[in-house]
């Protein structure tokens, strides 16, 4: 869920995507960026391009990063509610610079490619809440499900994509659905991140805490504090689910508000976003292999 102080969208200038996305291989060569035609700026090293994806419903377009190396792991990423855009697209980049292949997916696809369906303004007036609304409604979590599997068998069938387990991340409305995912392909994937995630646990039969046992990956579910404070139980629910499924899982309250992970929110934490980084790319090295 989002808390009160969550006030929507900022600016988010060629500098602070600079900054974002050097901080993922700071000391490293990599970390130097250039203009590149066509795009604003870019990371070198790290090829992008846009991709068409069929699913059942229809062809979703997403950004795909790839890293340097010829073979590295895969991993998938599901946007927060204000969809495929700037700041979203830059956290694959980044994780490409780290060294995997990021599909950043439009999960609004039905609705429209990323450019119909970006966010207008700050994302907060009552007109725009009910856009964004009527686009989440378009998908169901049969639908959902389906998309995680084509995106994965995307990323699975790039020469690119090693063997090894591929990684999904979430935020916001995006946890949930990271957590649909691995349930829905077991096999494949092997470390799930939620940030900020917006109802992971709730009281209906749908609810994505009851998909643990169907996945085998690690987890890191890192809630903000304003969600903590709302739903203090939640968090208590998930690490007993864990520990009946027998899942290796981290589960912690960040000192950061609903958004501080993502660069281009009110909310954004850097400190905070960073340690939340430090902790996915410790749960990778150990889960995608």
């Amino acid at each position: 869920m989002c808390d009160d102080s969550h006030k929507g969208l900022v600016p988010y200038t060629e500098f602070n995507r600079r900054q974002f996305v050097a901080l993922g291989t700071a000391g490293a060569a990599a970390a130097a960026v250039s203009a590149i035609p066509g795009v604003a700026w870019g990371q070198t090293g790290v090829t992008e391009r846009t991709v068409l994806i069929k699913t059942p419903d229809g062809k979703a377009d997403a950004s795909l990063f790839l890293p340097q190396q010829r073979s590295a792991p895969g991993v998938l990423v599901w946007p927060d509610i204000n969809g495929l855009r700037p700041a979203t697209a830059d956290i694959g980049r980044r994780l490409a610079g780290m060294g995997y292949v990021a599909l950043v997916v439009n999960p609004f696809y039905r609705s429209g490619d990323a450019a119909a369906v970006a966010p207008r303004g700050t994302g907060q007036d009552p007109a725009e809440r009910d856009r964004k609304s009527a686009m989440r409604a378009l998908m169901t979590d049969e639908g959902v499900t389906n998309d995680g599997m084509a995106f994965i068998a995307y990323l699975d069938a790039l020469p690119e994509t090693s063997k090894a387990k591929l990684g999904v991340q979430g935020y916001c409305m995006g946890g949930p659905l990271a957590f649909r995912t691995a349930a829905a392909m077991p096999k494949r994937v092997g470390a799930v991140g939620s940030f900020h995630g917006a109802g992971l646990v709730t009281p209906t039969p749908n609810s994505p805490h009851l998909l643990i046992e169907k996945s085998r990956a690690r987890y890191l579910v890192a809630i903000a504090k304003g969600d903590d404070a709302r739903d203090p139980t939640a968090k208590t629910v998930l690490k007993e689910t864990f520990d009946k499924a027998h899942r290796i899982a981290t589960v912690e309250v960040y000192g950061g508000n609903h958004g501080w992970c993502v660069p281009d929110s009110s909310a954004y934490d850097r400190p905070e976003a960073e340690r939340a980084w430090a902790a996915l790319t410790d749960l990778y090295k150990a889960a995608l292999i």
